[in-house]
């Protein structure tokens, strides 16, 4: 099944998320990378998907998209992405923006779709010099594009410090898990559990990512997508 977008004239109609491996040509193994790849994304689509409306696609090698119903859904779905991914030091690049689809929206590949939008964000997606991996396609919010883009930054330079096990800690601490249960999963002292976040800028990162779903939240209100 497939929906074709009813708007008026210069709505618009869905978010689309954007991803591209970062070194993939220097993999010392492709057909790992490829499994890893392959494997994180179809883990997405799994959970995401009431988030989205066409599921993530590998368009090329090292690169996919989707298409989602909202700014927050695909802020959501691009965290599930980059930690699916990290945890397998496998490092990516994301851009998420609004667009206008004019054509339809095929509900089984995120492929073959036409409307305002989709190059903007791929152009954005394409700066390999910009080393924020979290990127946005805001048009008509310039100002908050440019704010999330500079805590994504932010938030990306956190991530580019973490140790192995802080890495390790942070991405398992996402699933906002008691803390006490945490430790005990992983094995560890609550004490020790909270001076490894502690060590992490585990608050900041947090509070990072808070303030990132709250603006796609009320620029998905402004851009009249849904909202859960």
């Amino acid at each position: 099944m497939s929906t074709v977008p009813q708007v008026e004239k210069g709505g618009y109609t869905h978010a689309v998320l954007m991803g591209d491996l970062i070194g993939s040509e220097a993999a010392s193994s492709i057909k790992e990378l490829h499994q890893q790849f392959n494997h994180a994304v179809d883990q997405t689509n799994q959970l995401a998907a009431d988030r989205l409306v066409s599921p993530l696609t590998i368009t090329l090698g090292d690169e996919f998209q989707g298409v989602c119903r909202s700014l927050s859904d695909g802020l959501w779905i691009m965290r599930r992405v980059r930690y699916a991914l990290l945890a397998q030091d496998v490092f990516c690049r994301f851009v998420l923006g609004v667009v206008r689809l004019e054509t339809e929206v095929p509900s089984n590949k995120a492929w073959n779709m036409m409307g305002p939008g989709l190059s903007a964000a791929r152009d954005r997606l394409a700066d390999k010099k910009d080393p924020n991996v979290y990127r946005f396609q805001l048009p008509e919010h310039e100002l908050l594009q440019s704010l999330l883009g500079a805590v994504g930054y932010a938030a990306t330079a956190i991530e580019l410090d973490w140790s192995s096990r802080q890495q390790q800690i942070v991405l398992a601490s996402a699933e906002d898990k008691p803390a006490a249960q945490l430790s005990r999963e992983l094995g560890l002292a609550t004490r020790t559990l909270y001076k490894i976040r502690h060590s992490a800028r585990f608050d900041v990162y947090q509070s990072q990512w808070r303030a990132m779903m709250k603006a796609a939240e009320a620029l998905d209100h402004d851009y009249g997508l849904p909202s859960r």
